[in-house]
């Protein structure tokens, strides 16, 4: 396990080597431990490795620096998630170029039925602070079983934790960095109020510098976690808005608060609404309407679905649904014991008949 786990790290940190090439990679060779004894004339064969890759593969240093952060990550209680391991978060699983291990701290659900990332300017006003507080603790109020997502900056990040853990609602942060350090600094106290009721999340190894860069790679990590992006208030430039074009790319929704014209930090927003990169919503009331979601699926929905002709597999779909409210396709193919791909003709055969409903995520619950 210990080794088998260093050789993960090591594929991680290979230069070069992001995360459509390292799965490449293990689909090629067939275990994470053969990439590192592989030839190198093998190597080079790999669809999209060719002989500079195939070169870094074979140096052995990468081994070494993998073998230093595994003391490192046992130390100090940092646990990891590989992508081919049931603890790697199943919406970000989905994404093309999702990191290939994750390394995090707390205690927390990736895989909550609903997840949502706030994002938006390190310069939040008390119009942004005030649309947060209005709405997480509409969450609270509702009873979600929610996890809220976002980066700890300065601005509405950090807003967005504290209004999380005020109300009772975990957290999660994702940093640009390793987590043998903590920036910002001044964030500190907050970070270790959600390591209890949430935790941070990051695919950068200890010793990992502070680079402007990173906080572009990390917003992946972001979009990819959630079902929907809500961006609070940004100005015409900035990462909240890649982050927003990132979970577009993923499928996954986008929401904006819009601001009064004129002002510098709803102009990002205004933006993204006005060019149908983000859909406008002003509360709870909103997010509810586009999202599907509802506290408890009505009797006489799920009675009215009992009266349409179903197939023996399809009515053992119905009566899961019906006994657990909501799952993952995956969840729904594991528990009547059949493939996703047939799962999921069945579940769109069950949508078109008007039975259940599709949610953010390849979530299903009845109509």
């Amino acid at each position: 396990m210990e080794e088998s786990l260093k050789y993960k790290i090591a594929l991680s940190m290979l230069p070069g080597i992001g995360g459509i090439l390292a799965r490449n990679l293990v689909a090629y060779v067939g275990s994470v431990e053969d990439i590192f004894s592989s030839s190198l004339n093998s190597l080079k064969k790999i669809p999209g490795i060719g002989e500079q890759n195939a070169r870094r593969i074979r140096n052995s240093k990468v081994l070494e620096k993998a073998e230093k952060e595994l003391e490192y990550i046992h130390k100090h209680g940092i646990k990891t998630a590989f992508y081919t391991e049931p603890g790697y978060p199943r919406r970000l699983k989905s994404c093309v170029d999702s990191p290939i291990l994750i390394y995090y701290k707390g205690s927390f659900n990736p895989d909550k039925q609903r997840v949502i990332s706030i994002v938006g300017t390190r310069n939040a006003t008390d119009y942004g602070k005030r649309m947060i507080d209005d709405l997480v603790s509409a969450f609270a109020e509702r009873g979600y079983d929610i996890l809220v997502v976002s980066g700890l900056a300065y601005g509405i990040d950090i807003h967005a934790h504290r209004a999380a853990l005020k109300n009772n609602i975990p957290t999660v942060g994702v940093v640009a960095h390793g987590l043998d350090r903590l920036y910002p600094a001044l964030h500190r106290e907050t970070a270790v109020s959600m390591l209890e009721h949430g935790g941070l999340l990051t695919d950068f190894p200890s010793g990992t510098k502070i680079d402007p860069q990173n906080f572009l790679k990390r917003n992946r990590i972001i979009a990819g976690l959630a079902d929907a992006t809500i961006v609070v208030e940004s100005a015409e430039k900035g990462g909240a808005l890649v982050t927003a074009d990132i979970a577009s790319s993923y499928n996954r929704d986008v929401y904006a608060f819009p601001g009064r014209s004129g002002d510098v930090y709803s102009k990002g927003c205004n933006q993204l609404i006005r060019n149908n990169g983000a859909t406008l919503i002003e509360g709870i009331e909103d997010l509810e309407y586009f999202m599907g979601w509802e506290a408890v699926v009505r009797k006489e929905a799920v009675q009215s679905s009992l009266f349409v002709e179903l197939k023996p597999e399809e009515q053992k779909v119905v009566d899961l649904l019906l006994k657990e409210k909501e799952l993952f396709i995956d969840q729904i193919s594991a528990e009547v014991q059949l493939p996703v791909s047939r799962v999921s003709v069945m579940l769109l055969n069950l949508e078109f008949q008007n039975v259940i409903q599709a949610l953010p995520g390849k979530i299903y619950r009845l109509k």
